[in-house]
């Protein structure tokens, strides 16, 4: 049993691994946020990135003033200047082998320059706060295996999602509640932080290739008994571009990816 302590210096609601709580009594402090560091714990941050040139110095830029420097590039072959940016401001750079957020989340989860306590992915297009940062890390520094942010939480909340999107993850939320028996409130939601033991664990039962990465997270989470928690994320709008999201194609890849996973733990 496990109480969980944000920097707002009030206990959380208790999760166990089959009582998951939701973060609706949390009141998280955001103005005490900014600037506040990990102490002892090391974190690594991984962002999977495609034609972000214009977007992934400010990511950077902005771990790096919370207090994070260990910063792992997984580029799927941008045609503009995003690896050579990324590298100028100081981070890693791998190029991925294939192509799609899941391959490169899964090539980056093997790689040798994730030694820290803590890992965390995140988005790179100015939409997931690093500011929020330590919020994620205190979280697993109390015992949780993985952490993950939502945007239907009180304090949560979303700049960039469309009624299509919307509507899409409630539906695929409700149906991987169902099926799974959890209680989740935010499926498609990929700002995560993952104890490194719990992060080997998960990574060698990882398959997907691309946006649906995030809901097989949470399915083999719930498989493997690992201790999740989800905690309250602003989403802002990206800073430039658009999104390599396609609601309705990956969308039905998350609801087909939902039905196997139900249908192969029966069988």
């Amino acid at each position: 049993m496990l109480s969980c302590l944000l920097p707002s210096g009030r206990d959380c609601p208790v999760v166990t691994k089959n009582n998951k709580a939701h973060a609706g009594s949390y009141r998280i402090d955001r103005s005490r946020v900014k600037g506040e560091n990990f102490g002892n714990t090391r974190v690594n941050v991984i962002i999977p990135t495609l034609n972000e040139e214009r977007n992934i110095g400010d990511m950077i830029y902005r771990l790096k003033r919370a207090d994070c420097n260990d910063i792992l590039i997984v580029d799927g072959h941008s045609k503009d200047g995003t690896v050579e940016f990324a590298r100028k401001r100081g981070a890693k750079v791998i190029v991925q082998n294939g192509r799609g957020k899941g391959g490169a989340l899964r090539q980056a989860f093997e790689d040798s320059f994730l030694n820290s306590d803590v890992i965390v992915i995140m988005d790179a297009d100015g939409s997931m706060a690093p500011e929020e940062l330590s919020l994620f890390t205190k979280a697993v520094e109390t015992g949780m295996d993985v952490v993950k942010g939502s945007r239907f939480l009180p304090r949560g909340g979303s700049e960039d999602m469309t009624p299509l999107r919307r509507c899409g993850n409630r539906i695929l939320t409700w149906v991987f509640n169902f099926l799974f028996l959890t209680n989740y409130t935010d499926l498609c939601y990929g700002y995560m932080a993952f104890k490194k033991e719990a992060l080997g664990r998960l990574s060698t039962c990882l398959t997907s290739e691309n946006f649906e990465i995030e809901a097989e997270i949470c399915i083999k989470s719930k498989i493997l008994g690992l201790s999740v928690l989800e905690i309250p994320s602003f989403e802002r709008a990206r800073i430039y571009g658009t999104s390599n999201l396609h609601t309705l194609g990956d969308g039905f890849k998350i609801l087909l990816l939902l039905l196997k996973e139900s249908l192969a733990r029966k069988s």
